[in-house]
């Protein structure tokens, strides 16, 4: 059975993934493992310290510095546990039960666990900042870009403060990936009974009210509540985010990484601008 797989280290953030996790199990009514990956190449098991070996040192020194990183790792694989327990803790007082949650813990890289689940994974959910970033409110934690270029999979990017979105944006352009991001919300539990604004912005959007139109026709059929919008400026990314603040929204979804890299390249991301620089959390489709 397809599960969500929730993130969950040491940073503000965790607290934002459990109120999302919890969330979204309640919608999906699907299995929630918690995960959280002490990553190898900040806590290796063993340390080669046959590099250091130079004029005066001594053998037992280089074995005393191996002990101390490996009783390091071990402590902070016993903080994981306590984390993953916590936030157990918190998601089942938020109503989730018990049977529905497992814990993982994994000495690994992120992205390779995350890859090696993909097939039954039906949604990741992981913070914005990750416990280096904890004080930037906007940035973007080292590992979320990496991951959502590589899965396939929907990813919801929580943000501190998360509560269950009263009503949520679709941004659609008419394009291959906002088409798929489309179908995904239409067919998918996850946003039913939440009110839907379908955006268009960008330069001559009124070519698009057909598109729109089929667009809006759909997400009814499939009895969601639709208020249409069409942004007809310059400068797409900051009418987006205007269009957010004045209506309300709580969610943003998008269809992401949807261009090259060479088009990404000369005219930037909207993914990747959108990561850093949105107010509310983002659902992301591949």
């Amino acid at each position: 059975m397809s599960k969500i797989i929730a993130c969950i280290d040491g940073s503000q953030a965790a607290l934002a993934v459990c109120a999302a996790a919890a969330w979204a199990q309640q919608q999906l009514d699907a299995p929630l493992q918690l995960l959280h990956v002490l990553e190898k190449s900040d806590y290796p098991t063993e340390s080669d310290m046959s590099g250091n070996i130079g004029l005066g040192t001594r053998e037992h020194l280089l074995e005393e510095l191996s002990e101390l990183d490996n009783q390091r790792s071990r402590l902070m694989l016993e903080q994981g546990r306590f984390m993953l327990q916590e936030a157990q803790n918190q998601i089942q007082a938020a109503g989730v039960a018990a049977e529905q949650i497992d814990r993982l813990q994994r000495h690994d890289n992120l992205v390779d666990t995350l890859q090696e689940s993909q097939a039954d994974m039906r949604l990741l959910i992981m913070g914005r900042q990750g416990e280096a970033h904890d004080s930037a409110t906007t940035a973007v934690g080292s590992h979320l870009e990496n991951v959502t270029r590589t899965l396939q999979q929907p990813i919801l990017v929580a943000l501190d403060g998360f509560t269950a979105p009263k009503r949520f944006m679709l941004a659609y352009d008419g394009s291959t990936t906002a088409n798929k991001a489309l179908n995904m919300v239409a067919q998918s539990p996850l946003l039913k009974g939440v009110p839907c604004h379908l955006v268009m912005a960008g330069k001559r959007v009124e070519r698009q009210r057909e598109q729109l139109a089929n667009a809006e026709k759909m997400l009814r059929g499939n009895g969601f509540e639709v208020t249409t919008a069409t942004l007809e400026q310059d400068e797409v990314r900051p009418a987006l985010l205007n269009y957010i603040q004045k209506n309300g929204i709580e969610l943003m979804v998008m269809g992401a990484w949807g261009h090259s890299r060479i088009r990404q390249l000369l005219v930037g991301s909207m993914t990747n601008w959108m990561l850093h620089n949105s107010p509310v959390p983002l659902l992301l489709l591949r």
